[in-house]
Order: structure tokens, then sequence, then C-alpha cells
């Protein structure tokens, strides 16, 4: 997961500062000089380092944080303000046009960054805000470009206009924005082609292509992944071409995190969102507040929140309901532990659901084997479907001889399906005293229930 390194080394550093209750100038400096060591080995640009030790330095040093009563808390919570001023402060929201006025967005960058799959996701994400949304196959180098973007293209209900690989891009680009005006569509974006490196001929094509077409967004698609080289290319870009924003995909990966720590300072152009893994769904606008809290290993609950909202707007209410009334009485049966299942998987699987929870970033996370953990819950969901529909809706049924049968449905070992039942069961006891527990309350947010 992104910033891994970087969070479980920060955490180690503040740590350390707490469990000495007051602290000296030399406590601070040691820490500073810690922390300077885990950005650039994140690969956050060293200019962007600089300035960000001298300003949380400068704070930290402050007569009151020295005599304060916890002054390992004031430094996390300077470093955390920091952190947050270097990604931008505030979240930017992607703008359009006004009125019926068509707005174009060009997404540019180089090869391999994720441009085709980030045009999909954003043409998704426009499609839930009710947008019509058209995108336009500007890349002719590459013929599998122009078929990926067919593909996704009908994964999420857009239309593709494209034009084969003999016509010049800013030619196509035209020709989508006539269609798309004659059409009534409200938003058109441009997938337009990557090369290996940056050289002259792509950003020619590119100014060109704003000289046809009345580009109202310039975004770059940025590698996470390739570290403080995506902030030399987003520079190059802004400084040849103009940008007004940027997406980060890969965000998901092995990757150090210098792209997202150094190119709002850079590039003075802000990060409107990251993308967190190949799903069509996995894109998330960029908070600068939170993206710090998970790196500092607060978490991230907000963004949970609203994602268990999003994935519950089109439940039905009255079988929540029905569901935490059984859970009340200890009935919770295994048809309700395949629901489970698909409503954590709405949220992105167990892996992002506990990024987002306090306390789960850097070492926690990276103990953590998100293949192994998803491969149990595979065996489990094989174990339950493997059960009859009277077995599922009754698991006092379980005996030996059905046991061994849903083993056998199942391909998994007999001792497998003892374990899940006898885990499954604990589950319920636990079910049934939860509403004590928490004096009786078992409404969700807005009345929702996120099992």
């Amino acid at each position: 997961m992104a910033f891994d390194s970087l969070s479980e080394k920060l955490q180690s550093v503040f740590k350390n500062l707490r469990g000495k209750g007051k602290l000296s100038e030399e406590d601070i400096k040691a820490a500073l000089k810690e922390i300077k060591m885990a950005l650039l080995e994140a690969d956050v640009n060293f200019k962007v380092v600089k300035e960000f030790i001298n300003n949380v330095s400068e704070k930290a040093l402050g007569q009151e944080i020295l005599d304060g009563l916890n002054p390992g808390q004031m430094i996390v919570k300077i470093v955390n303000e920091e952190l947050t001023s270097l990604m931008g402060s505030e979240v930017t929201e992607l703008t359009f046009k006004p009125g019926k006025e068509l707005t174009v967005f060009m997404l540019c960058g180089l090869q391999g960054a994720g441009k085709t799959t980030a045009s999909a996701k954003l043409a998704l994400r426009l499609k839930q805000k009710s947008k019509k949304t058209l995108l336009a196959a500007c890349d002719v180098y590459r013929p599998a470009a122009i078929e990926q973007l067919k593909v996704n293209g009908k994964k999420v209900d857009t239309e593709v206009f494209e034009m084969g690989t003999d016509v010049k891009p800013s030619k196509i680009a035209k020709e989508a924005y006539d269609y798309a005006v004659k059409n009534n569509f409200n938003v058109l974006i441009l997938d337009t082609a990557g090369r290996l490196h940056i050289d002259e001929d792509m950003m020619a094509e590119l100014i060109e292509i704003k000289e046809k077409v009345p580009v109202f967004k310039t975004i770059l698609v940025v590698d996470a992944m390739t570290g403080q080289d995506a902030v030399n290319v987003a520079s190059e870009f802004n400084e040849k071409v103009g940008l007004d924003g940027v997406i980060l995909s890969k965000t998901d990966g092995d990757t150090r995190g210098g792209a997202a720590l150094s190119v709002k300072r850079v590039t003075d152009k802000p990060i409107l969102f990251v993308s967190n893994g190949e799903k069509l769904d996995e894109l998330e606008a960029f908070y600068p507040d939170r993206m710090a809290n998970r790196i500092l290993g607060m978490g991230d609950v907000l963004s949970l929140i609203e994602k268990v909202e999003e994935a519950n707007k089109d439940r039905d209410l009255s079988k929540d309901k029905e569901m935490a009334s059984r859970m009340k009485k200890g009935k919770f049966d295994f048809n309700d532990y395949l629901e489970s299942i698909k409503q954590m998987r709405k949220l992105g699987g167990l892996a992002s659901i506990m990024g987002m929870l306090p306390g789960m970033g850097g070492k926690a996370m990276a103990d953590f084997d998100s293949d192994e953990s998803e491969k149990k819950i595979k065996q489990t969901e094989a174990i339950v479907l493997s059960m009859t529909k009277k077995e599922r809706e009754n698991p006092k049924l379980m005996n030996p001889q059905r046991k061994h049968r849903i083993a056998k449905g199942a391909g998994v070992d007999i001792a497998d399906v003892n374990r899940f039942i006898k885990q499954f069961e604990q589950s319920q006891k636990m079910m049934k005293q939860l509403p004590n527990m928490m004096g009786g309350g078992f409404r969700g947010r807005k009345g929702r229930f996120p099992f």
C-alpha cells in the first residue's frame, strides 16, 4: 500500500518522542533529522523536504512546545499540519463550464501512466454525477489503447468516439468536439497519446489539440510509483503545455509517496484524484488532510464512512432493519455472512477498509497479508456456497455428514469447515451481545447498516 514505509518510519519517530515526556531541543533536532531521512527515502523532492523541515523546526522549537505538557503530541500535530499544507490544504473540486456549455478535459502523461484507465474511471465518476460524457480515443500510436478505451467505455456505459489510427489526434479531438456539441453531451474527455519519455513532438501534438478544441482543463496522469520522476514530468508538462490538475495513478502499489508529497508544491497545481486500483470505480477525490492522517497512522474514518454510504445508497432499508433484528437475537445466518462479504468488497476489500482505520498504517499494514486474507475469505465463501438453502438459513442443521459433503463440494479439508463453523458460532454469540454492549444503539449514519 502507498506510504507504508514512510508511515512506519514516522510513527516510530513519534513513538520515541511521546515516550520521553518533556523534550529538549536536542531531542527535537534528532527527530527532525530522522523525519528528513524518511522523506528523502520516500523520494520526496529534496527542495520540498528542506522547506518542510525548516517549517516544522521553526514551530517545534518554540518555547510553548518545549514547555508544554505533551510536546510529543504537539509535534505530531505540527507535522500533520505541514504535511496537509504540502499537499494543498484543501480538496480541489473538478469544475465545469457554466450552463449547458460543453466541458472538455484533456488527459495527458507518459506511456504506462494509466491515462486510458483514468479516462474511463473519470467518465464513470461523472456519469454518477449525471453528466452525459463522451470519451475520445486520441492515441493513434497504440491500436490497443483505442480498443482498451472502447472496452472500458462499454463497462462504464459511456460512448467512445474514435476514428482509427490514420487520423491526426487534433482532427479526432475536433471531430469529437463537434459530435459532442451536436448530441448534447455535457463533458468530453480526450484520451491522448503517451510516450516512453517527454519529447517535442508529444508536446507539439498536445498544443495543437488545445488550438483546435477549447480544452477547459488539462489534467496530467502520473504514476505514483515513479516517485520524484513523476514530479519532474509534471513540471515539464506544466511548463510546456499548461496543467490545471493531476491524477495520481497506482497509489495502491508499493510506492514511496514522493509524488503525492511533492507535486503540488513544485508545480502549484492541485492533485484532483487518486486512483487506487484496477477497478473502474476506484477513483477517489484527493483530500490532503485525510492523506496526511493516513501517513501518520491516524486512519481515514471520514473516507470510510463516505464509502459505506455510497455502497449502501441503493440498499433496501427494510432488509437492513430485518438483518439488524436477526443479529440482535443471535440469528445471523450464512446468507447474512455472504451479504457481509459482498458489502465488504463494495468498500474495496478488507485491506482497503483496514488501511482507513486508525493505527493500521505503517508496520500494522505491512504485517497484514491482504492476499492471504482474501484467499481465506474466498475459501469460507466457497464453504457457504456448497451448503444447501436450508443449511444456509439454519446453521444448527450442521452435522458431521453434512460437513463432509460441504468440504468435498468446496474443495477444502473437513478441518477447514469445522474451524469456519466454530468461528461463525462465536460471531453469532458476539452479535447477540453487541446491542447490549452498545446501549441498544444499532443504527448507522443516516439509518443505514454497513454490513
